[in-house]
């Protein structure tokens, strides 16, 4: 099967312990990968956590579909977070955000292994990279916005009464 390997380094105001804990959360995918629309079904235990993201591709302006994609995460303490997407049509990626401490937060590397039926591999290839790149921007405004210890994916530093962090 064809493949294509991306990859995307860009920094993080934050440290890599803050970065991890907001990747290894799936809610915090809706919007980071901008298809991704909602998740579902996940399922935390031992190993991986698995869920079910959905992603929404506009075709012509008016057209929608909904592609419903298995994903497993895995952390690997705030060192990275990687897993793999199967998505129906034979599209397979396997992903991995390698955190590495600088001096103002985090050196984040995206790094996506997208495989893809020779049919499909252009397509795949060039919203796997538009998404990449725009996780990036999106990543590093969350975090710098973020409350520390906040898992909100939306947090901006204003949640006083928010259950999640308390206002940290």
């Amino acid at each position: 099967m064809p493949e294509i390997l991306l990859r995307h380094e860009f920094p993080v105001a934050a440290p890599p312990a803050a970065v991890a804990v907001h990747l290894s959360d799936p809610d915090n995918y809706v919007g980071l990968s901008p298809l991704v629309v909602a998740v579902r079904q996940v399922t935390h235990g031992p190993g991986p956590t698995r869920y079910v993201a959905v992603e929404r591709f506009r075709f012509l302006g008016f057209l929608r579909y909904d592609n419903r994609i298995a994903v497993t995460l895995n952390v690997e303490g705030s060192e990275a977070v990687h897993g793999r997407v199967v998505s129906p049509g034979g599209v397979r990626i396997d992903y991995r955000f390698a955190l590495r401490p600088n001096d103002t937060g985090t050196d984040v590397t995206d790094t996506l292994h997208l495989h893809a039926p020779f049919g499909l591999l252009r397509f795949a290839a060039t919203r796997a990279r538009e998404v990449q790149l725009a996780r990036g921007g999106i990543l590093a405004d969350r975090m710098a916005n973020a409350t520390p210890g906040c898992r909100q994916s939306r947090c901006e530093g204003t949640c006083a009464d928010c259950a999640d962090c308390g206002g940290l």
